[in-house]
């Protein structure tokens, strides 16, 4: 869940009171793009994915697994190779 950022009341009068800017302030700092606030991150997707809900057979699932980090996105080509061959894709 996401809060929002409550405003910070100014502990300085003068200008030249005011605290130095550093690189810290600017990573945190909220970027705005006209009057909208710029999204941080990788950009949105045209094609998203959709999250689903997949039963399989525990040997299938830990074969699967054993093949390490990125195994789901394999499953997804691996689908998508057989509807290929197929003809459906």
């Amino acid at each position: 869940m996401t809060a929002k950022k409550l405003s910070t009341p100014a502990t300085w009068v003068e200008p030249e009171d005011a605290p130095e800017l550093t690189e810290a302030f600017f990573q945190e700092a909220t970027l705005y793009k006209g009057n909208k606030i710029q999204a941080r991150g990788r950009p949105k997707s045209s094609t998203p994915k959709e999250p689903v809900k997949l039963r399989l057979d525990a040997d299938v699932l830990a074969a699967l697994r054993a093949t390490g980090d990125g195994w789901q996105t394999r499953i997804n080509e691996t689908l998508r190779a057989s509807l290929r061959l197929a003809g459906r894709v």
